[in-house]
């Protein structure tokens, strides 16, 4: 399937690329590689291989979870420019 020019300028638009000619003659011919490569894919016949979410049938080694102690309040917010009240003081997002 060979991509005409007025096709890959179409392409270059909705990607918000600006092409020069060589580009575009150069992208026209990567494409249509592309596309033709995609189509002899789609010639194999697949019907008598399962559908697979992954080649190896390998079992994840999960550790089990454990409850860890975390920071406290105080040690947390020693780290933080400024702080009121038990949190961190922020400016304001929104405004004033």
């Amino acid at each position: 399937m060979k991509l005409s020019r007025e096709e890959v300028e179409h392409i270059a638009q909705l990607a918000h690329l600006k092409l020069s000619e060589d580009e575009k003659i150069q992208y026209a011919e990567q494409l249509s590689d592309i596309l033709e490569y995609a189509a002899r894919l789609n010639e194999l016949d697949t019907e008598e291989i399962p559908p697979t979410a992954r080649v190896l049938d390998r079992k994840l080694r999960l550790r089990a979870d454990q409850s860890l102690p975390g920071l406290s309040t105080q040690e947390v917010l020693k780290n933080s420019p400024e702080s009121r009240d038990g949190q961190f003081k922020v400016p304001p997002v929104l405004g004033e």
